[in-house]
């Protein structure tokens, strides 16, 4: 008798000692199989028209960064090319012309005229209308000045909101659609400061104009008291000259960007590769005629890849940052890789999606909701599993003492 109750009172003790030991390690983990592997998908996207020439890839190829994806028929941008450097040369002949014929232009003009009172009356005239135009050409060039710091106060702004959106894309955040949006407004503030910038030269170019008129009107009001012929006739001849020199100077500026476009064109033609990965959803063959933004194929990359696991709203309690987790992919049965937790999701899954539940309604029922928490895989890369994303998965994360 003393002996039953001695057995039965050790296997007392051993049942509770494995209750405590199974709830100590039951409760020091949460685990989920609402889980998979997730990674970067870059799209790649014609930037240029026209039909493909040539595909140097292959669906699941492995390519790396700048690697040539595809070619386009260039020789239509070729073409253009060449027709904007030969503009820009024809461009520059003519400032060379227009230059060579301002010192016979104020020759002939001090000559034109006969000496007279009429004249000396409309040299001094055009003295009057010059500071007029001067007067104004300074409130343009203080317009001008103004929207360049308008321009460049826009420029910070996108560029703070554009350094601010990268770590988002980056921790796949935000769409890529929503970061080019924000690249595409950064780009467009920076042209517009380069074209306020660009008013401000030529506002400057119209006082120095100006400026010049009354100069040379003065110049021949005072030659007018003296010997009055031609005195009119010259600061216009001057100017006119003065002028065309201006606008054979601008248009060099608009015939060298037109290069500079044709340039770009025409290395657009040459599809190369965002990043280093796996050439995916390949659409793209030999003779496709392409649109600007039509997207081609995608580079996944498998060397930043992380698991995404859904755990539920009651899971939450003990789970933190930092803490180490095991995942175990279905491809790979029962294969461990270690990871830990790096950052949990903002909203619920279900606040993500397309139509987000309406709990105000008479029919509510409560559903538990599920929150997406990110972890980082620490193993290094393992040729013999190699992780790929969408793969399901399960994932313990270790709550307890430690982590």
């Amino acid at each position: 008798m003393t002996r039953t109750r001695v057995l039965l009172a050790v296997i007392l003790i051993l049942v509770v000692a494995g209750a405590l030991v199974g709830w100590k390690l039951l409760s020091g983990k949460e685990s989920t199989d609402d889980a998979r592997v997730d990674g970067h998908v870059y799209p790649v996207s014609a930037k240029v028209s026209g039909t493909v020439q040539s595909v140097d890839v292959t669906e699941n190829q492995v390519v790396e960064t700048d690697a040539v994806l595809l070619k386009i028929d260039d020789r239509n941008f070729r073409i253009a090319l060449q027709r904007a450097e030969a503009d820009l040369a024809n461009a520059m002949a003519k400032h060379r012309e227009v230059q060579t014929q301002l010192p016979v232009s104020s020759v002939q003009a001090a000559y034109r005229n006969s000496s007279s009172q009429a004249a000396l009356t409309r040299a001094q005239g055009t003295v009057t209308s010059a500071q007029k135009d001067l007067e104004v050409a300074k409130a343009r060039l203080t317009t001008a000045r103004a929207r360049v710091q308008e321009a460049q106060v826009n420029t910070i702004k996108t560029s703070r909101d554009l350094d601010r959106m990268k770590p988002l894309i980056a921790k796949d955040e935000i769409s890529q659609q929503q970061y080019d949006n924000f690249v595409g407004a950064a780009e467009a503030a920076k042209a517009a400061e380069s074209s306020a910038h660009a008013a401000v030269a030529e506002a400057e170019s119209g006082v120095a104009l100006a400026e010049a008129r009354v100069n040379e009107a003065k110049s021949n009001v005072a030659v007018a008291e003296t010997d009055v012929e031609g005195a009119a006739a010259a600061p216009q001849e001057v100017t006119a000259s003065q002028a065309r020199i201006s606008g054979a100077s601008a248009e060099i500026e608009r015939a060298r960007a037109a290069v500079d476009q044709a340039r770009l064109d025409l290395e657009h033609t040459v599809v190369r590769a965002p990043v280093a990965g796996i050439v995916s959803r390949k659409n793209v063959e030999i003779g496709t005629v392409i649109q600007i933004g039509q997207p081609l194929l995608a580079v996944v990359p498998l060397d930043d890849l992380w698991v995404t696991a859904s755990f539920k709203e009651t899971q939450l309690r003990e789970i933190r940052p930092g803490q180490t987790a095991e995942i175990q992919v279905d491809t790979y049965g029962n294969t461990v890789f270690h990871a830990r937790v790096d950052s949990i999701s903002a909203a619920t899954g279900a606040r993500f999606s397309l139509l987000p539940p309406e709990n105000a309604s008479g029919n509510f029922v409560k559903v538990v909701q599920r929150v997406p928490v990110k972890l980082i895989i620490t193993d290094k890369p393992d040729p013999q599993h190699t992780l790929r994303p969408g793969m399901s998965a399960e994932v313990t994360v270790l709550t307890g003492i430690g982590n």
